[in-house]
């Protein structure tokens, strides 16, 4: 598949798959604003939480700092919600009249996430509990242990006729409505084989949002890419994907997870055939 969006001398591609898998590199907001209108089908972000304070967190059953990098360090409430505003400007713009973005964030981040949501025009469709199932304890004892996420689905206007895939949905599970209450691990070992990225998702849960929203060659944006987790869903299951990231670590990371990726669906595509 060809990327679907000019990309001579506009872009630093700094990873392309002939599947459809494209990485760009560089500023989020920036970037965004050099798409076109309208050129996407769906939106899975994963912003900066703001919440690398200092504090101490458990990995691995030991102490551990929750601070993530200079790109999560808040910069105060007003600047921090200015800068979700410019952002989801921007994937506004970008989405096609029927498309929809899906958010996640914790405490720190979502309560601005959606009222930069309202402000926008967004209509939410969903807010999902992604319950963690085995997180983390807290080690200070004065509040109640963090095992959720949540994640806001919305449309990108109130006129936007979106693609939910219901059927699907109520066969992945069991045959009954599926709830905006998921429980999800967290990503097992085997998913960060090429590396460690600090807030990345399980494939489980992009799978389920990708299945959810889109269908078949459908182009999906990431505009906080990270490891890419949400262009290995796209690859597992046939649509294009564009991401974006600023870390030359990080796009080292997602670019080997895609490579992965793509040789598995290469070898799923060869035995659908083989089998038919």
């Amino acid at each position: 598949m060809a990327l679907a969006l000019p990309i001579d001398g506009a872009y630093d591609v700094a990873y392309h798959n002939p599947l459809g898998a494209t990485i760009l590199q560089g500023d989020s907001l920036e970037l965004l604003k050099t798409f076109e209108d309208e050129s996407f089908d769906m939106v899975f972000a994963d912003p900066p939480y703001f919440l690398s304070n200092g504090g101490m967190t458990c990995k691995n059953g030991k102490r551990a700092s929750v601070n993530k990098g200079k790109w999560d360090k808040t910069k105060g409430a007003l600047e921090n919600h200015e800068f979700n505003l410019r952002w989801l400007q921007e994937c506004q713009r970008v989405l096609k009249p029927n498309g929809t973005i899906w958010v996640s964030g914790t405490q720190h981040v979502i309560y601005s996430i959606g009222f930069a949501m309202q402000t926008l025009g967004y209509r939410v469709l969903n807010d999902i509990a992604w319950f963690k199932v085995n997180p983390p304890p807290n080690l200070s004892c004065r509040y109640f242990t963090h095992g959720t996420e949540t994640i806001i689905w919305a449309g990108k206007t109130a006129k936007t006729k979106h693609t939910f895939n219901y059927k699907l949905m109520k066969e992945m599970n069991g045959g009954k409505q599926m709830k905006n209450l998921w429980n999800i691990m967290s990503p097992r070992k085997a998913e960060k084989a090429h590396g460690k990225h600090p807030t990345q998702k399980p494939i489980k849960l992009m799978d389920r949002i990708v299945l959810a929203a889109s269908n078949e060659g459908d182009l999906i944006l990431d505009p906080f890419c990270g490891s890419a987790t949400t262009g290995v869903a796209c690859l597992n299951h046939g649509r294009e994907f564009v991401g974006i990231e600023m870390s030359d670590e990080y796009v080292e990371l997602a670019g080997n997870r895609l490579d992965d990726a793509a040789e598995a669906r290469k070898l799923a595509v060869l035995e659908e055939a083989a089998a038919e």
